[in-house]
């Protein structure tokens, strides 16, 4: 059911563990191709084209693009107790995270009349993709939503798929009323990204003569063809990642629990076909236990049949490494999505990772808790950005702008270093703007 990929006895580079680690099948550039057009087309025709796209893709003309605040009121009126309540801690706990993310400006005056300052300043406006595919995630909008209001974005829409009714799936939109959310939209895929990066005219009179305008920054996970129309937009607009399918690397020693740790395989499999999941380890007892769990587990599972697919493809794998330092380099190189850490002294161990998205830390922190209950945020950097990128926060929706104030006598103090370096540079009129104050 899942592959083994055997580096005891071998000493590797962070490249050549990089070129060995499974990771799905994808060509982006590939997709992209496909998806030009499709964002040509709503640059084009607007709320004309959107419409076109989603009978094609989505099987369902809607009627309204934008959903009318009354479908948010009702999705919310009937939403199962139990799920609010559930929605409700986690927007608590996350916005309480969230609130901490904020950045803090600064002031230096390197002597009477030098001041620089950096200021933090929200986007102005920021769209916000929700999947609905095989699942439905109303923990995304609580996901994106959430660190843009901490931010101080005055302007935000979700866009999500329209279901069989033409609107976004209900728990969608009653996760969008939690939160305030007053702009939504039922459009999904590569065209939802290129309705928020150019905008789109409406093609009947309750549209309006403008449906949707354009943001500033688009983030949230998507399918190939969300991140392939990602790509070509970025640019025109702010990403907050390329984010490809999810992932779960578990590293994990003699002590860990192996039910816990094929649960937790099964659960990231449950995604979708192409989702990853890799136990590193060096326990080959654990090893083998896992492998046996796996078979009653996906057995057992509602999606069984994606799940074995996941587990199954060239993505997933249990790696066996020779001791924990080993399976450090292996979890570092490969740059997991969500890392979960299943050893003796976990904590101390995870200080030792240098490459994740999230660390989950212990047998009771598992990934299914930052999906939605931790507070922390479950859109992540996937397929080894997590080396160099972080995961969605306030961060993502603000900039800094710096901001200089000289008096005539502090520029004086550092007239002739600038005439110099200019000179150096053979560009002479950026000296002679210098000079031009002080004739």
């Amino acid at each position: 059911m899942i592959s083994r990929i055997d580096l005891r006895g071998r000493t590797l580079s962070a490249r050549e563990l990089t070129a060995i680690l499974p990771r799905p099948e994808l060509d982006v550039a590939h997709v992209a191709e496909q998806v030009a057009p499709i964002l040509a087309d709503v640059r084009e025709r607007g709320a004309a084209a959107l419409r076109d796209l989603s009978e094609r893709f989505d099987g369902v003309r809607p009627e309204r693009l934008r959903v009318p605040e009354t479908a948010l009121a009702d999705a919310l009126e009937s939403l199962d107790p139990t799920v609010r309540a559930g929605l409700e801690i986690s927007i608590r706990r996350t916005r309480a995270v969230h609130a901490q993310q904020r950045p803090s400006g600064f002031r230096i005056e390197f002597e009477p009349g030098a001041v620089v300052r950096q200021r933090w300043m929200p986007v102005r406006r920021v769209g916000l993709y929700v999947p609905g595919g095989l699942a439905v995630y109303p923990s995304s909008v609580v996901m994106n939503v959430v660190p843009a209001q901490e931010a101080g974005v005055p302007s935000l829409a979700v866009v999500s798929p329209p279901q069989a009714d033409g609107l976004p799936h209900p728990a969608i939109l009653a996760a969008c009323r939690l939160l305030g959310v007053e702009e939504v939209y039922a459009v999904g895929g590569a065209q939802a990204i290129a309705m928020l990066a150019y905008g789109a005219a409406g093609e009947v009179p309750e549209d309006g003569a403008v449906l949707c305008e354009p943001v500033d920054v688009i983030t949230g996970p998507g399918n190939q063809y969300v991140t392939a129309a990602k790509r070509l937009v970025r640019g025109t607009v702010g990403i907050d990642s390329e984010a490809g399918p999810t992932e779960i690397a578990i590293l994990a020693d003699g002590t860990a629990d192996p039910r816990h740790v094929a649960a937790d395989l099964v659960s990231q499999a449950e995604h979708g076909p192409t989702s990853a999941s890799v136990l590193v380890t060096s326990s080959t007892e654990l090893a083998g236990r896992v492998e046996e769990l796996l078979v009653d587990l996906v057995a057992a599972t509602k999606h069984g049949d994606r799940v074995a697919t996941a587990l199954g493809g060239p993505q997933s794998a249990i790696v066996l490494v020779d001791d924990l330092g080993a399976g450090l380099a292996v979890v570092n190189a490969y740059g997991a999505e969500h890392l979960e850490i299943q050893t003796a002294d976990a904590a101390q161990v995870a200080e030792r990772v240098t490459s994740a998205g999230a660390i989950f830390v212990g047998p009771y922190s598992p990934v299914s808790l930052g999906d939605y209950m931790a507070g922390s945020n479950h859109v992540l950097p996937t397929g080894g950005c997590a080396r160099y990128a972080s995961g969605l926060g306030v961060h993502s929706f603000m900039r800094a702008v710096q901001q200089v104030e000289y008096d005539q006598a502090a520029l004086d103090a550092v007239r002739a270093r600038i005439l110099a370096v200019a000179g150096a540079e053979d560009l002479p009129a950026h000296g002679e703007a210098v000079e031009a104050r002080f004739v």
